[in-house]
């Protein structure tokens, strides 16, 4: 019998290649997405011819319609958490929304997986601005990029401080998943997930840079620098994501209310101002202007990832320039498709998938 597996925003960038992996690889999957994401309708239809998959449009805010799906398709034996409002930028800007989603949609799932389906796994997908803005963290700089003076990467033991209200609804949601598993016994795991980048991405301004200063190198749009452009990210690629929930779900009894940080690490690091290097020397070049830091910026954050490698097994496969030069080529392949997505116009929405 196939094992269940419920996706939530699996319309989305991480949900598109999460539904089509274990879609491929013996599990029957039920994907929830409202798809008020700008591209998830076009990811979707997509999915169609590369998966096998059951999909609801109900929005993770809307706990009598969770509870429908959990009925219908349940009880299942993993849920991979990913929808949510997933900008810094937004959330400023409408932060009970940002709330409503991320930490009360996380909140009415979980009590779906307690009510239903207490012995499935729980994976969500967490992020690294749970840790603020690390201004203790003393740094060192270049004239491209700054690093950490005395430590290659964040590991699990830094103390939570929730900067802007995307870090707050996520960190509230974060701090419910772990609970979950110390106080109902429920099979939780958080991955506090970095900079993920790859192929499908649509990104925006505000969410996705890396495929978003690819695909507006390529389409000759105008792109905007925040700060001086020297903060260092970690860059993993989306199938090194993938491959992890997989082994998590083959680990999960023994990984209860485990806390994982999770990035490309410090041999997949770049700031803004090499990736635009980087580009420049491919033929992407990019006009653009500056603009201030934005609210809870961190100059520097790179992901220790040795526990996740101790406990699972697990580390990135995919260098950093191997994965750039295949988002190049996957957004050159789809640019007429990119340039439609673009100009076409929206209405923002809710529980919109990573």
């Amino acid at each position: 019998m196939k094992r269940k597996m419920l996706i939530t925003g699996g319309a989305g960038f991480i949900g598109f290649h999460s539904t089509r992996f274990f879609s491929r690889n013996g599990w029957q999957v039920a994907v929830v997405d409202n798809l008020s994401r700008k591209g998830s309708p076009y990811n979707l239809e997509c999915l169609r011819s590369r998966a096998t998959f059951t999909h609801y449009p109900t929005d993770v805010r809307d706990y009598p319609g969770m509870k429908e799906v959990f009925r219908k398709e349940g009880p299942f034996d993993a849920v991979l958490h990913l929808a949510a409002q997933v900008a810094v930028t937004t959330s400023v800007v409408n932060p009970r929304h940002d709330f409503e989603v991320n930490a009360l949609g996380t909140l009415n799932l979980l009590e779906c997986v307690r009510e239903h389906s207490p012995s499935g796994l729980f994976l969500y997908a967490s992020t690294n601005k749970v840790y603020g803005k690390l201004e203790d963290l003393p740094l060192v700089g270049t004239d491209s990029r700054y690093c950490f003076e005395d430590t290659e990467g964040v590991d699990e033991n830094r103390s939570l401080d929730f900067h802007s209200p995307y870090g707050c609804s996520k960190g509230c949601a974060d701090q419910y998943v772990r609970d979950y598993a110390r106080i109902y016994g429920l099979h939780t795991v958080n991955f506090r997930q970095s900079c993920i980048y790859g192929d499908q991405q649509l990104g925006v301004e505000d969410q996705g840079w890396v495929a978003w200063f690819i695909i507006a190198g390529t389409l000759g749009l105008p792109v905007t620098v925040y700060g001086d452009g020297k903060q260092l990210r970690d860059l993993l690629w989306i199938d090194d994501l993938v491959r992890l929930y997989a082994l998590a779900c083959d680990n999960g009894r023994r990984l209860r209310g485990g806390i994982y940080n999770i990035g490309g690490g410090y041999a997949n690091t770049l700031s803004l101002r090499e990736l635009l290097a980087f580009l420049d020397r491919r033929g992407v070049s990019l006009q653009y202007g500056h603009g201030d830091w934005r609210p809870g910026d961190q100059r520097v954050f790179v992901s220790d990832n040795r526990k996740a490698e101790r406990e699972l097994g697990w580390k990135p496969v995919v260098g950093v320039e191997e994965g750039l030069d295949r988002l190049i080529e996957w957004v050159r392949e789809n640019r007429p498709m990119l340039r439609g997505m673009l100009a076409a116009k929206m209405p923002e929405g809710s529980g919109a998938a990573r």
